[in-house]
């Protein structure tokens, strides 16, 4: 846990504070190239300088090895002190569009965006300049002195400016993710093979293989060609390079291995958030090669999906949940099949003298409150509201899915919805039916537009129940056959009455109705008077 913290503080001190601003993400990230290219170079140049001094043997035949040895001291500190002012402001330089967009709250252009993407590329090959020169001046100043002792000197300064500049391009591409995820937020960029998963593993081997071997290859040449080498002087300096190629290669591998884990650390974690339901996951682009593909990919995918569900709570609101559900399990098509269902159908009275009466605006949130009950009170019962025409209301239980009791549940929602719309929206009258028995659910209209929707005799019979439910006191009214469907704990709230034949319709319909409240409460105040007594 401690080490997971520490690595926390590690990456918040690389990245800077969440939420930070462009100019202080720019000033963060410029004093840390400077620290860390500056620490690389002075720490190859120091490499060099003990390994061309004291690990290295030098050729035989030397006039004055202890003045020559002044004198490359004098020209090495020489080129540091006078490099190092050059190789900043070039560096600086290379940055200096970084400077323009920190400023400014826009997306960046396409030099700005160059200046980063391309800015690990361009500062290896800025430091490449730098050492190349100074290994060509140090081979040229000790030329006078010794054929050998300039091959010398100029290998193993090739051999540490390779170093330098590796260590260099990695550790820019990893201080700069702060800024390129500012950059690639607008767009992401292109891949480009310079910027891809093997330049950096061959510059892992690089520094961890080829430098080290191409060492010892130099101390195996110089054996065979300077004569005098002592085996101490060999085992010495086969050590001092296991010893680097060790240190340097672990370093500079973990280095590569973490710009390749961190952005798929990343885009795993996204996925954990995908899968525990949080689709507003998003990985950081940064990157500019496949691994920047993967992160926008990832952020393509989760937006994709953003808009599918998007999609899909628009279709279960227009459709409801349950058709929505069968939709996009079963399919969609043109047809339906025949099952037992019950049905509700809820109609205002009088809302054309309504809409006459007052304003729309009113008229509107009337009916958006009368509906947002009956679609509470239907959900609540387990059933599903299929259509709402006008000012009416369909619903139905038991198609597409299934219930367990759909004319017990019907007749229950239609008591509770009669309570709700007396108690909440007494202003508005509205009409109950309730009726039963087979229908044929399934999508009708077109290939291009089509609607789920139930046809059969309960439709009909519950919506001519509703008219006259109007001019009844409690305003709902059931079939008998719904009343005999549901089960006995529902059914003993109804009692049977009279047998009429509705519009329409040439069967007579015995109607049921709900046992009124009101006489329940009154008997029961009765009973508690008499005991008191």
């Amino acid at each position: 846990m401690a080490g997971k913290t520490r690595a926390g503080e590690f990456r918040a001190l690389l990245d800077g504070p969440p939420g930070a601003s462009r100019a202080v993400l720019e000033r963060r990230t410029r004093w840390l190239l400077i620290v860390a290219v500056g620490g690389a170079n002075l720490s190859g140049a120091l490499f060099v300088l003990l390994f061309a001094t004291f690990v290295m043997p030098d050729p035989p035949g030397l006039a004055d090895p202890g003045r020559i040895r002044l004198i490359n001291l004098a020209v090495f500190s020489s080129y540091v002190v006078f490099g190092a002012p050059i190789g900043v402001a070039w560096g600086m330089r290379l940055f200096q569009p970084l400077r323009s967009l920190a400023g400014h709250q826009r997306d960046p252009s396409e030099a700005e965006r160059r200046a980063v993407l391309r800015g690990p590329l361009r500062l290896m090959a800025m430091q490449g300049t730098l050492w190349g020169f100074g290994a060509a001046g140090w081979a040229a100043i000790d030329l006078d002195f010794s054929p050998l002792l300039a091959l010398k000197v100029s290998m193993i300064t090739l051999l540490g400016g390779i170093t330098t500049c590796a260590i260099v391009y990695l550790l820019t591409e990893r201080l700069l993710r702060p800024i390129a995820t500012v950059v690639m937020a607008s767009r992401p960029a292109a891949h480009d093979g310079w910027f891809g998963i093997t330049p950096r593993a061959m510059l892992a081997w690089a520094l961890g293989s080829a430098v080290p071997l191409l060492g010892l290859i130099a101390t195996a040449l110089s054996a065979l060609v300077v004569s005098g080498m002592s085996v101490t002087q060999l085992a010495v300096t086969i050590l001092a390079l296991g010893g680097v190629a060790l240190l340097v290669g672990f370093q500079v591998t973990y280095i590569a291995a973490r710009a390749v884990a961190d952005p798929v650390k990343s885009v795993r974690e996204g996925l954990a958030q995908v899968e525990s339901g949080d689709l507003q996951a998003a990985v950081p682009v940064y990157d500019a090669s496949e691994l920047g593909l993967l992160q926008a990919g990832f952020n393509h995918m989760a937006a994709g999906l953003r808009e599918n569900e998007r999609l899909r709570d628009l279709f279960g609101r227009h459709v409801g949940e349950d058709v929505a559900r069968h939709a996009l399990e079963h399919g969609v098509a043109l047809g339906g099949e025949v099952c037992e269902a019950a049905v509700i159908f809820a109609d205002l009275q009088g809302s054309t003298r309504l809409a006459a009466t007052r304003p729309p605006g009113e008229v509107v949130g009337l009916l958006n409150a009368y509906f947002g009950i009956v679609v509470e009170v239907v959900t609540a019962y387990g059933g599903l509201i299929n259509k709402f025409q006008g000012d009416a209301a369909l619903a139905i239980f038991g198609a597409p899915q299934p219930v367990e009791d759909p004319a017990g549940q019907a007749l229950a929602a239609a008591r509770a919805l009669s309570r709700r719309l007396q108690a909440e929206l007494p202003q508005l009258l509205a009409g109950i039916g309730v009726s039963s028995g087979q229908v044929v659910a399934g999508h009708i209209g077109a290939e291009k537009r089509l609607e789920y929707t139930v046809i059969g005799d309960p439709v009909n019979e519950a919506a001519r129940l509703s008219d006259v439910a109007k001019s009844t006191p409690d305003r709902l009214l059931a079939s008998a056959a719904v009343v005999s469907a549901a089960r006995t704990a529902e059914a003993a709230h109804w009692r049977l009455g009279n047998t009429i034949t509705l519009r329409g319709r040439t069967a007579r319909t015995r109607l049921a109705v709900p046992f009124r409240t009101p006489r329940r409460h009154g008997l029961r105040r009765l009973l508690r008077l008499l005991s008191q007594r």
